[in-house]
């Protein structure tokens, strides 16, 4: 078995205040399950984080991590939000994660 980092992706874009945050963490491992956002099995969703419209999402197996950076784009969708919302998914790793956050903040 992998290192938690290794499987851990950061998700940014995530819509905060929308919903209660357990909502949406079951909306964000749904959406990390579905074969058509090739996912895979999820381990632990963290969110909220301290970074607003973060989370932080581990999956059982590395691969998962391969397959999910790949696909070009994920839509958040689900019934309970008003709309489809763009994540931007990145590997996790201590510095890629601040920085990243860093920039979307500005």
């Amino acid at each position: 078995r992998a290192a938690r980092a290794t499987r851990t992706i950061v998700t940014a874009g995530v819509p905060a205040g929308l919903l209660q945050d357990d909502v949406m963490a079951d909306i964000l491992t749904i959406h990390f399950q579905m074969s058509r956002n090739n996912g895979g099995d999820v381990e632990e969703v963290t969110y909220p984080t301290r970074n607003k419209g973060v989370a932080y999402i581990t999956f059982e197996d590395q691969e998962v991590v391969e397959s999910v950076l790949k696909k070009d784009q994920h839509l958040l969708q689900d019934k309970r939000l008003p709309r489809h919302y763009p994540l931007t998914v990145t590997r996790y790793c201590d510095n890629v994660s601040s920085s990243l956050i860093h920039l979307i903040m500005l």
